[in-house]
């Protein structure tokens, strides 16, 4: 990176279901504690960028960025930006080019959505603008559906069985008991995963993250030092349809913005500790542990059978429950999966981890590599 960037604070609200609450509620909670978590005061922040994609639909709310910056007294200038499930991570992206330009020297950014207040249809609908709108809409296709189609070609080319499909869920749902923010805190067997109600052949209920509401914040700086710098910061873009892609097995957005974060970073592979992926559904999470290089094609699942198992595997991978365990609330995921990379790296005591964070099939994905400095 061309400056020093630093985490300096981050807070988030609990993911769930928050009828009582509106999208302001949750962004004003996350916002707050994140300046308590910070050595910072509101008045250091030079920029605001807010990620969200479904304010309109959810809450019939655009103009996000006056919204997030009239919550500070200076009310600085603020910018929203929108890439799907991915517009998180693209805040932090967006904000990292302030930083690194020196257009700014702290910059608050924050992910929040308000999903659970629409109806079913109305997400399901909206959560399609993350399609192609000529392409794939008029066939009544949805995201399980799209997802359904990759993991059936995947088991095709591949093997992978529903009982081996199961182990993902099991997993995140386990590492989600552990995290005080996430939207469930029971655990599951791959048996009941197996046993949910079909929503596209293979996959199940258990096997997609959920519907969910909930906010995340965090404080960039490139003038107050922390025990946690950013190594790198880099997105790469697929198309949006399925269907003019050379497989469905394997993401290159992701592998990618891989590679680029890697060269950004420079470290090898091998040096990542701490890993929080996108498992927005079950089968991408093993095809994530492929295409980020952790294992070869066709083999993602060893990972997770050995999660399972209790044996040992690389590294921790979604400790916070992952998309499937955490919840989903989805312009929030990608600030908040930062966050659970630097908590695990303090309580770990790890070097180095990432967050990687997709948007619809992968038609953008980001990565973001944090290291604790011990500064």
């Amino acid at each position: 990176m061309e400056r020093d960037i630093f985490l300096i604070g981050g807070g988030q609200t609990k993911f769930g279901e928050w009828w009582g609450r509106s999208l302001r509620d949750l962004i004003e909670e996350a916002v707050e504690a994140a300046f308590k978590d910070a050595p910072c005061t509101a008045l250091d922040i030079d920029l605001v960028v807010i990620a969200n994609m479904l304010g309109e639909i959810g809450s019939h709310q655009a103009q996000l960025g006056s919204l997030a910056s009239s919550l500070l007294p200076h009310r600085p200038p603020a910018v929203r930006v929108e890439s799907a499930c991915a517009s998180g991570a693209l805040a932090l992206h967006t904000a990292c080019a302030f930083l690194e330009s020196g257009r700014a020297k702290t910059v608050l950014c924050i992910g929040a959505e308000k999903m659970t207040d629409a109806s079913p249809d109305a997400i399901a609908e909206g959560l399609m603008g993350a399609a192609d709108a000529e392409v794939d809409r008029p066939s009544g296709i949805t995201f399980p559906g799209l997802f359904g189609l990759i993991a059936a070609r995947y088991m095709h080319e591949y093997g992978l069985t529903r009982d081996d499909l199961s182990l993902v869920s099991a997993v995140h749902h386990s590492n989600a008991c552990h995290n005080p923010f996430a939207q469930f805190h029971s655990t599951i067997t791959p048996e009941a995963v197996s046993r949910s109600p079909l929503v596209s052949d293979p996959l199940r209920l258990l096997d997609c993250s959920p519907v969910t509401d909930g906010a995340a914040a965090c404080i960039l700086s490139t003038q107050m030092p922390s025990d946690l710098r950013l190594r790198a910061s880099q997105v790469a873009t697929d198309t949006l349809s399925l269907t003019q892609r050379a497989t469905l097995t394997s993401f290159s957005a992701t592998k990618d913005a891989m590679g680029k974060a890697l060269t950004e970073a420079e470290i090898s592979r091998s040096e990542i500790g701490v890993l929080e992926t996108h498992d927005c559904f079950s089968i991408a999470a093993i095809i994530n542990m492929e295409d980020l290089g952790f294992a070869e094609p066709g083999r993602g699942v060893e990972i997770y059978r050995a999660l399972h198992r209790g044996k040992h595997a690389p590294f921790p991978v979604n400790l916070s429950g992952g998309l499937k365990g955490c919840g989903h609330p989805v312009a929030a995921t990608g600030i908040k999966q930062l966050l659970d990379v630097g908590k695990a790296l303090r309580k770990n005591d790890g070097a180095i981890g990432l967050a990687h964070n997709f948007g619809g099939a992968a038609a953008t994905a980001a990565i973001h590599i944090l290291e604790r400095t011990h500064a």
